[in-house]
């Protein structure tokens, strides 16, 4: 029964990664309406590829290698995947409409420094590796949990030089660089 309980969470979560998907698009839309630029275009397929991998293979392993629910664990995987879910949308709130699944930086647009942003330079970030942990944790499986942390760790450490190479290329003067996710 727990496992049915389970394909409904990672359903949820399917759900709500079409729901950022369309606000990424919008925000997409309205940043090249404002001439912005994409950069690392070339890694953005790999890194969607990881993700539906994560949806795909933390129900499979669940299902295949009859992987236990266990109770504390999964409590505390719920509990970090909620908070992984609410600092994403706090990103997203925070950015507006520079939030975006994707490098794009809006020239002349100030860097973001409210929200999550105060505190941590990329914390959407966080909320990957945090949700990558965590929901293949919600019902013990541990292969999912720990292969797609190490890969999106790699992908991530790309991702984070392709993201500040765009910032520091479209700066300008101090205090002029755009915020990305």
């Amino acid at each position: 029964m727990s496992e049915v309980w389970y394909l409904g969470l990672v359903g949820l979560v399917v759900v709500a990664r079409f729901v950022e998907l369309s606000v990424a698009r919008r925000h997409l839309q309205w940043a090249r309406e404002r001439g912005g630029v994409e950069r690392g275009a070339g890694h953005y397929p790999v890194m969607v590829a990881l993700h539906t991998a994560l949806l795909v293979a933390a129900p499979l392993e669940v299902l295949l290698l009859d992987r236990p629910f266990l109770p504390g664990l999964g409590a505390a995987a719920l509990v970090a995947l909620v908070a992984a879910h609410a600092l994403r949308w706090w990103c997203i709130r925070s950015l507006g409409p520079q939030w975006n699944t994707r490098v794009v930086v809006v020239p002349g647009l100030p860097l973001v420094t409210r929200g999550p942003y105060r505190r941590l330079r990329h914390p959407n970030y966080v909320a990957v590796v945090l949700e990558g942990l965590a929901l293949p944790l919600v019902h013990t499986a541990w292969c999912t949990a720990i292969g797609f942390t190490v890969l999106d760790l790699v992908l991530l450490r790309h991702r984070v030089r392709v993201e500040e190479a765009a910032l520091a290329e479209l700066a300008g003067p101090p205090g002029s660089r755009s915020g990305t996710a």
